[in-house]
Parts: C-alpha cells; structure tokens; sequence
C-alpha cells in the first residue's frame, strides 16, 4: 500500500526516500531491525528471523504487508477485461471470493503474480506485488484504455489500503473474538466485508506462509489501532510480531512462488510448476497463443526443490551442475536455511531431464561445489485442523 504523499525523487540524481507504511511507528517502538525493500522502509525482523518463523508454525505471527499494491476494476466491461486479462477464469468467482493469477506478457512470461478479488457486481480488486505496483497498474491501465468491449475503470487504490496479515494454526482463534464475520465458514480464498473490532475491514482467508492464516484490509488510518489490538488480544495464543525474513523464509518451505525469483520476463506458469492458473479452454486471453504453443514444445525448464547435503547454504543465484558435470545446466532462484526442517533448502530451475525427485546435482558457492538432492515440493504442508 502506497503513502497518499508522492515518493520524493531529489532533483540531484541521488535516489529517492523509501516509502514508509502507516506502522513504521508501530516497527520501531518494537524494536524492528528496518531494511529498504521494493522501495519501501521493511522490518526484516523483531526479536529475530529464526524466532518468527517457528512462531508462525506453531502459534501466529503478524506481518505488515501495507507495502503491496492494490488496483480496483470497475463497470459494466469489468469481467470480460478480466477474463482477457489474466489467464485465470474470473468468471468462475463468485462475489466473496478470492484466486491467485497473473499479469502475463504476450510472450506467456510473467509479468507479475497477484490475487483477484470479487468484490461485488462489476466490482474487483487485483492485489500485486510491491516492487511491480507501479509498472503493473500502468500496463493494466494501458490495456484498459484499448479495451474494445464494455466501458471499465481503472485506478491505482494503494493509498486507500494498508494490510496486515495474520499466519499460523492459532490465527484463527486470533481473529475470531473480534471479526463480525463468522470465520469458521469462511473458506481459503474467500473473504468478508466485515468489522474487525471496531475497523470497517476486508477480512480475506489468504497468505503466503503456506499456514492457515487471515489478510486484513483496513483504511491506512486504522492501521496502528488494527495493529495492536490484534496484538493485545493474540497475545494468549502467542501471536507475535513478524518481518519480512521470516516471510521468505516461510513461503520457500511451502515453495510459494516470489516474482524476481521463480516468476520473471522468461518463465511461463508452465515452467514455474504454475500451470493450474491457466485455463486455456476460457477462450482468448493475453498470452495464450504462447502458452499453447510452449505447452505443446514442452518445458525448456523447470522449477525444483533441493536439499543440501552436507555443511552450506546454496543462495539465488548460483550456478547448478550436473554432479561432476563442467557446464552450467541451471540457477538457485531462492536459498536458505530451513528453521523448520534445520537443514538449508532450495529453489531452482533445471532441466527437465534432471528435475526427477533423486537426482544428485551441485551448486557452486564461492567456487565450491556442494551436492544437493532434487526433492518433490512443497517442502512443508500444513497439518489439517
């Protein structure tokens, strides 16, 4: 969620003032190690990574996640440029309901990941990542303005939304006391327009921890009295304070893709293990022609898991080899230690050849090979309540 005051870009070149969201105050007083992050000022971590992490696996952890962008589409032509828009079938989402699709380029390649919200008759909410928030609402809107069909708006709505999410198997018995709205019915990807506490709020059953957990949309104004209300009523069920390392470090283990990691300008959902978001039989779409043609081809990669075996932690971006082999066959998208399985954990992109769950391969850290092991994803399910 973008500030309602502009970024200041320095008329001397030096770069601008990260954004700062409306609990940056809250951050602080929590002792929060802040970071730079998409443009935007981030606590990376309270009272540490590790901590965080094994608290959302077993208790709640909440996170400020104002900084995503939000983009609201409306009127009569609202679906069908949807439907046009995004490979996923809008269509088949009823009002109240949430689906994670995409932003694709004409090539099938990602533009972006992002969530679509139903929200009412003609009316729907594409939530988008931070650091594409700009650049997407401006393809969307561009897209929009050669729309041959039925009239559609379009604005950038960022500065109207902050969101904090609660995650973990106790994030529901957080949210129930104080949520109008009746949780055990509400469903994953599904939402309610409902008070949380005395906040008018879009209460969403969705996250990116791979645990049950809620998103909570709130006007920027209520965002610090949100905040820690959740935290004084989630204290007994152990709910604390998380950043933004304990978010990657959650959603790897769930293997949640990240845009700029596993989704980029040359990756197709096909590639990313994503394929389940596109519904080809729904008819024309931007970049379905590319999909059908590279779907027919078949992957020139794919994405896997791995293990390390051994002593090191294999980062994005190093180089992957067939073990013992000379030339390069991949890249390590996403890396790192795994607070929940205690052992260092990866991402990658490899051929299809050598993605079976078994093969020995290698990375180089450093100029030092480490044997790794392909390994079915995800890493960690959640266990059923």
């Amino acid at each position: 969620m973008r500030e309602e005051t502009p970024v200041r870009t320095p008329g001397d070149g030096a770069p601008a003032e990260p954004r700062r969201t409306p609990l940056h105050a809250q951050h602080l007083a929590a002792g929060a190690r802040m970071v730079p992050f998409a443009g935007w000022e981030m606590p990376v971590q309270y009272a540490g990574l590790v901590e965080e992490h094994r608290a959302v696996r077993a208790a709640a952890g909440i996170f400020d996640v104002s900084h995503m962008g939000e983009v609201r589409i409306a009127g009569k032509g609202a679906s069908a440029f949807l439907q046009h828009l995004t490979p996923n079938d809008v269509e088949r989402l009823p009002v109240g309901r949430a689906q994670y699709s995409a932003l694709l380029t004409p090539e099938g390649t990602y533009l972006d990941d992002l969530l679509c919200y139903h929200l009412g008759d003609g009316e729907w909410l594409l939530v988008t990542n931070a650091s594409n928030a700009d650049a997407d609402f401006a393809w969307i809107a561009a897209r929009a303005a050669e729309w041959p069909g039925d009239p559609v708006e379009v604005r950038d709505v960022g500065h109207e939304y902050a969101l904090v999410a609660v995650q973990g198997p106790r994030a529901v018995d957080v949210l129930d006391p104080i949520v109008r709205a009746d949780l055990a019915d509400l469903r994953s990807y599904s939402f309610s327009q409902s008070d949380c506490g005395p906040f008018p709020a879009l209460v969403s059953r969705t996250g990116y921890t791979g645990e049950d957990g809620f998103e909570v949309y709130v006007a920027p104004e209520h965002a610090a009295g949100l905040w820690e209300m959740l935290l004084d009523e989630g204290r007994e069920e152990g709910l604390v304070p998380a950043g933004l390392g304990a978010r990657d470090t959650l959603r790897l283990e769930a293997a949640l893709a990240l845009y700029g990691h596993e989704l980029d300008g040359e990756t197709t959902p096909w590639e990313a293990g994503l394929g389940w978001t596109v519904k080809l039989d729904k008819g024309d779409f931007i970049g379905r022609q590319a999909l059908v043609a590279a779907r027919e081809a078949g992957p020139r990669k794919k994405l896997i898991g791995f293990e390390v075996r051994g002593r090191g932690i294999a980062r994005e971006g190093h180089p992957i080899f067939a073990a013992g082999g000379e030339a390069a066959i991949g890249r390590v998208t996403s890396g790192t230690w795994s607070p929940t399985f205690e052992k260092a954990l990866g991402m990658a992109f490899v051929p299809p050849d050598r993605a079976v769950p078994g093969t020995a391969l290698e990375v180089d850290v450093r100029g030092r090979r480490l044997p790794v092991e392909v390994v079915e994803l995800p890493f960690y399910r959640r266990a059923k309540r």
